[in-house]
């Protein structure tokens, strides 16, 4: 129970990575609320609480600060990917995209780091797009870039009353997974290449995410603060030879 008595916050946790962390959340003992744009999904695990939120207005962030009061633990999740090149990138599609990315992770900050606990955690997730740029990924990649400064400027600015990090994940299977390699002329054989890339010779899951995350979160990780920690199963470690032709 590395989390007991602790208040946890997943923004975007209706599925994937948010809802694998806000589950190992609770199962590490900590109690969980979870936000999205709507209402609380059917079936949704009952252990979980849930506040409905726009991350990207920032009134409606303060509002929920002020219902949920002070955090032990703050985790920024909530995301879009758009697949387009900048020529091809509408301000309605920058407005989207940045409103969720980035602005959205700025707001919940501001509006949590004045009353989280000392001993705090925040965690970001970042993405290796933030690091190398995936194909027709133009704004997803840049704003994943800004969630990794604003990383280490919160480290630097609120330390040691709060810790913070980013975790870097790779391609996990999730949706956004395969709306990526479909940009490819050939999809399938993207994906198996892909594959072959990685040493651990399989995608991500969001458990594997969430695994990180709850040492992030726990009192283990206390000497772990602006890092981004890359979870990509060797993807980019490796050099651009494919080592599945070897």
């Amino acid at each position: 129970m590395l989390l007991q008595g602790k208040q946890a916050l997943v923004t975007g946790g209706r599925q994937g990575i948010g809802l694998a962390i806000a589950g190992a959340f609770a199962a590490e003992g900590a109690q969980v609320a979870v936000c999205g744009r709507g209402e609380r999904p059917e079936a949704f695990p009952d252990e979980l609480a849930w506040q409905q939120c726009d991350v990207a207005d920032p009134a409606q962030v303060a509002h929920m600060a002020h219902d949920l009061g002070g955090m032990n633990i703050l985790v920024n999740n909530a995301g879009i990917q758009i697949e387009k090149t900048v020529t091809q990138t509408s301000d309605d599609d920058w407005d989207r995209l940045m409103g969720a990315n980035a602005r959205g992770v700025f707001n919940v900050c501001r509006a949590f780091i004045p009353t989280m606990a000392d001993g705090g955690s925040i965690i970001n997730i970042g993405s290796i797009s933030g690091n190398v740029a995936d194909p027709g990924m133009a704004l997803y990649n840049a704003s994943k870039a800004f969630v990794h400064g604003l990383t280490r400027s919160i480290a630097v600015d609120h330390g040691p009353q709060i810790r913070c990090n980013a975790i870097c994940p790779g391609w996990i299977e999730t949706g956004m997974l395969d709306a990526g390699f479909d940009l490819a002329g050939d999809p399938q054989r993207a994906k198996s290449d892909a594959l072959a890339r990685h040493a651990a010779r399989r995608f991500g899951k969001p458990q594997d995410v969430a695994g990180l995350a709850v040492w992030l979160a726990s009192d283990a990780a206390s000497f772990a603060t602006g890092q981004c920690f890359t979870l990509d199963g060797g993807l980019t470690a490796a050099s651009p030879l494919n080592p599945g032709l070897f």
